[in-house]
């Protein structure tokens, strides 16, 4: 069936001398493959469009296998995001989590659209870790293992302090806190950034300021709760870190 999407290109691979096979995330249909004939050609007028963080309209013939397209036009290449290492690195990680944790020919208008914002807050803003934190616990949402950042995991009191247990799968309160020694205390108020960075949407935030302290606890607690429940390796992810170690 031939069908008219917007989507985001997540990765490409070659295929052949000349094809690619083209990873693309959109609204209407979620993620799917298609092949882009002639894309590896310089001349070609798929090879700019078929590059990772195009966002395009695409014409294809939609199979239950491979898709084909047929034609497309950039509707936004992201240009700071390429002309920009660390803006790479981050939409790098924010589509390569997206690509690992979402099924095929699924599509989440609500993921979708927290992803797209996201790409664009990379795009246009400096710091980018807040949002995509953001994205990553709707996205752990969608798979299944999100943390509890509500209430206490196990007695579900919303009453503080709290500790962040990677055991447990989210907060534990005071009382709670002996069932995982490991547990991580967190300082006043980062609980609740946790649960508003589950729920509120990105469109929602003009401006978010947060203690670069609490982004690097945030951010460590996070990635230690993925590779724990997660099941995929980031390759992305060790990039990130190499260009934080060299702030």
């Amino acid at each position: 069936m031939l069908e008219k999407i917007q989507g985001v290109v997540l990765k490409t691979r070659d295929y052949g001398e000349t094809h690619k096979i083209v990873t693309i995330f959109s609204k209407k249909l979620g993620k799917l493959s298609a092949i882009a004939k002639g894309a590896k050609k310089p001349k070609s007028r798929m090879a700019a469009v078929t590059q990772p963080f195009i966002y395009a309209e695409f014409l294809m013939y939609v199979n239950k296998g491979l898709s084909t397209i047929q034609q497309a036009e950039i509707i936004d290449s992201f240009r700071s995001i390429r002309e920009d290492i660390v803006k790479t690195a981050y939409a790098a990680y924010l589509v390569e989590l997206t690509d690992k944790l979402m099924d095929d020919k699924k599509p989440d208008i609500f993921i979708f659209e927290q992803f797209f914002q996201t790409m664009h807050w990379i795009d246009k803003e400096e710091d980018a870790q807040i949002p995509l934190m953001m994205f990553e616990l709707k996205l752990y949402q969608k798979g299944g293992f999100a943390p509890t950042v509500a209430c206490c995991s196990h007695c579900k009191t919303t009453t503080p302090p709290f500790a962040f247990s990677i055991q447990e799968a989210g907060l534990l309160c005071s009382s709670c806190r002996s069932m995982d020694p490991q547990a991580v205390e967190l300082p006043k108020g980062v609980a609740k950034l946790l649960s508003i960075f589950a729920t509120v949407e990105l469109q929602q935030v003009t401006n978010i300021s947060v203690k670069e302290s609490n982004k690097r606890l945030l951010r460590e607690l996070l990635d230690h709760y993925y590779d724990y429940y997660g099941g995929y390796y980031l390759k992305s992810r060790k990039f990130l870190q190499q260009l934080d170690l060299l702030k």
